[in-house]
């Protein structure tokens, strides 16, 4: 199956579980929605399982997207490091807010809603490479904190006014930032209120 055809059932996965659990979101009405047979929806996926694993690797890679983008800051986007982190915060918790699958990856906390497939990889008989790496270990809470902050001091060492020694303290910073984040995504600030915290704990140094 091409990819494009693999994103189609995906996107009618992501827009059935919009409307109703995953109990009751079926597989014949996912292949419906996306103008293929069953029987190439099996094939893609192996099982309802291996579609719920597909489509929590996927959200959880447009959020890592996001990340990266946010760090990225420029040509338009903020150019100082501790503007970098906010954007990043910022990205997190109006993902969450935005896509539930998103914000329980977040904080492993999966509603009746939701499907909640293992975090540990299964057994995977599936030719689709795709497939295979869902079919892997699905990161957790922890594992985005790590995920996260590794990015950041990738994407921000040597980007502004930090010299190579600093950048333990570049990486506490860039956790402090994540976790953050992560608290608002639990307990939502006012309007705003992620990226007033995030400036306010990150140190003025990380100004440029």
């Amino acid at each position: 199956m091409v990819p494009a055809a693999r994103e189609s059932l995906l996107d009618a996965a992501y827009t059935a579980l919009a409307r109703r659990p995953w109990s009751a979101v079926r597989m014949v009405d996912v292949a419906a929605a996306a103008g293929v047979s069953r029987q190439t929806l099996y094939n893609e996926f192996g099982s309802k399982e291996g579609l719920a694993r597909a489509l929590v690797r996927r959200e959880a890679d447009g959020y890592l997207a996001g990340v990266e983008r946010a760090l990225a800051g420029g040509p338009r986007g903020p150019a100082d490091l501790r503007e970098r982190l906010t954007a990043t915060a910022e990205w997190t918790t109006s993902t969450a807010r935005e896509n539930a699958l998103v914000r329980a990856m977040l904080t492993g906390c999966w509603s009746e809603r939701l499907p909640a497939p293992t975090l540990t990889a299964v057994p995977s008989a599936s030719a689709v490479p795709a497939q295979r790496r869902a079919d892997g270990p699905l990161p957790s809470p922890g594992d985005f904190v790590a995920l996260v902050r590794d990015r950041a001091v990738a994407a921000l060492k040597g980007a502004g006014p930090l010299p190579p020694p600093d950048t333990t303290e570049l990486a506490r910073s860039c956790e402090l930032a994540v976790r953050l984040a992560l608290s608002c995504v639990a307990a939502p600030p006012a309007e705003g209120g992620v990226a007033e915290l995030v400036r306010t704990a990150l140190p003025c140094q990380l100004t440029a």
